[in-house]
């Protein structure tokens, strides 16, 4: 009988199974939104009409006499005039009366010349270029300008993010073994 002594020995290695799936990130932002309200520039003009004034009541009163107050006054002072003047003809007169001996002073002569009516006193103003007054008057324009204004509104949105988790599998896809063969013992030899 013959032993060969060999001796079989067969060793499987372990394997581990990994079944992995990444995770997925979701980033996702609206836009942000954006109100602007303009109210626009605004512009105000106010123009006034110039005014001409024409004042003839001067002018009135050198041709027409102007109104009754007035002339009345003037005729008036005229009258004291007209009598003061009088009285000074009367005294002249009395003293070319009084000087008889002179040439041409005679009483016909003297008195005789009185014989024209003394008329009434001047109830106008005296007539001139300056008589009609004209004043023009120019208001300028008020402008007022009011400007522009601008409200912008904004209104950010924060991001939304997602993640969902990937997937992981560990698992044994073979076990380890060892496995022994013995020899064959031959035992009719």
């Amino acid at each position: 009988m013959s032993i060969q002594p060999m001796l079989q020995i067969q060793q499987t290695p372990a394997l581990i199974g990994i079944d992995a799936d990444p995770g997925q990130f979701s980033i996702q932002q609206p836009k942000a939104e954006v109100s602007m309200n303009t109210r626009p520039a605004q512009l105000e003009i106010h123009q006034y009409q110039p005014e001409l004034q024409v004042d003839s009541s001067m002018a009135r009163s050198a041709f027409t006499g102007g109104n009754m107050i007035d002339m009345n006054a003037r005729i008036y002072s005229g009258f004291q005039d007209l009598y003061l003047q009088g009285i000074a003809r009367r005294v002249e007169e009395g003293n070319r009366a009084a000087y008889i001996q002179g040439s041409g002073n005679t009483i016909a002569e003297i008195y005789g010349e009185d014989w024209q009516p003394i008329g009434l006193p001047e109830f106008r103003t005296p007539a001139s270029s300056d008589n009609v007054e004209v004043r023009f008057n120019v208001t300028p324009p008020d402008i007022k300008f009011h400007k522009a204004e601008t409200d912008i509104q904004v209104e950010i949105h924060r991001p939304e993010i997602e993640y969902k988790r990937g997937k992981l599998n560990i698992y044994m896809q073979q076990y380890a073994s060892v496995k022994y063969t013995p020899p064959e013992i031959d035992i009719h030899k």
